[in-house]
């Protein structure tokens, strides 16, 4: 393979930035992408399918993003490509919860 989430040994990518005491999550969302994904993943689909479907992300998108917007991508595109929500669903509930934060 050779893509954007093929980083191993390759070289000119500069540091790992290393946070210190840093927490689980930055931010609310992060911990409920986790929760979703991982009770989605477990009872759905199978870790291959699920690296695959986060590898499947633009690879410009794929570097710029973080670890659980990776996980974002993946879990909308299995939800999509298995039929158990829409496109539109999906971008309903995001116009819901925008303006429902203030």
């Amino acid at each position: 393979m050779n893509g954007p989430h093929d980083l191993g040994g390759m070289h000119g990518m500069g540091p790992i930035p290393i946070e210190e005491n840093e927490p689980v999550f930055h931010s609310e969302w992060e911990a409920k992408v986790f929760a979703m994904s991982f009770a989605t993943f477990i009872n759905y689909f199978p870790v291959d399918e699920t690296r695959h479907a986060s590898e499947q992300m633009p690879p410009g998108d794929y570097l710029s993003s973080s670890y659980y917007e990776r996980w974002l991508y993946a879990l909308e595109l299995l939800l999509t490509k298995h039929n158990l929500v829409t496109p539109a669903e999906i971008e309903a509930r995001m116009t819901e919860l925008a303006q429902a934060d203030p």
